[in-house]
């Protein structure tokens, strides 16, 4: 792939969904595929994939589809699957525990290494086998730890003064589920903002049109 291609934003969230296609075809054991057989199952166009795959370079070969194996280990590749970044979470209140205890960090890419807290009922508590601690630890634990990755399970109106205090701890990227516009103030940050009731109002749209309710 050129160092200077652009790569669509579109391209790059369909990728998490090849990858769990294909390792759902790995754990029953099929070896290949064709752009068309992989169509079929993720409701994509053949030419869709070829286009989306091309992007980073030529997997298939013609007459014999794609290595499975091979295509799972590349677009973890392409996804930073293969290494592991350690981030902490900022908010150990309901979304933030349900986000540690059920999201498989180390198959993402990522490990878990600190959670914090403001609310002293909350600190000291384990989850997923991680002590709370207070938020007033921030700079001290990162500043031993280096974390390169915040998870903000915080209310929006408390996430201005959290960023400010974490990028120049050396956070450079966010997995945002506040609602607040990071990018808004700090431009040299990375973010993927999580609006869970923008994706309930999706499927309300959808119902709508599928069922003309």
């Amino acid at each position: 792939m050129s160092e200077t291609k652009a790569i669509s934003i579109a391209v790059i969230r369909r990728l998490p969904r090849y990858y769990r296609f294909l390792g759902e075809l790995l754990k029953v054991g099929t070896i290949r595929i064709s752009s068309r057989e992989l169509s079929d199952r993720m409701g994509l166009t053949a030419s869709q994939i070829r286009q989306d795959l091309n992007c980073f370079g030529g997997f298939g070969q013609q007459g014999y589809g794609y290595n499975i194996q091979e295509l799972h280990d590349e677009i973890g590749h392409i996804l930073g699957l293969d290494k592991k970044t350690e981030a902490i979470l900022v908010g150990g209140g309901n979304l933030g525990r349900a986000v540690a205890n059920h999201m498989d960090f180390d198959m993402r890419g990522f490990k878990l290494v600190g959670i914090f807290d403001h609310n002293e009922e909350l600190i000291g508590q384990q989850i997923k086998g991680i002590k709370v601690c207070h938020t007033d630890l921030l700079e001290e634990f990162c500043n031993l730890h280096h974390p390169q990755v915040a998870i903000l399970c915080i209310p929006k109106t408390a996430t201005r003064l959290i960023c400010d205090r974490l990028i120049p701890l050396g956070i450079k990227g966010f997995w945002n589920f506040s609602h607040y516009d990071l990018l808004d103030k700090h431009s040299d940050i990375v973010v993927e903002n999580v609006h869970l009731s923008d994706s309930l109002m999706t499927l309300s749209y959808k119902m709508k049109e599928k069922f003309h309710e």
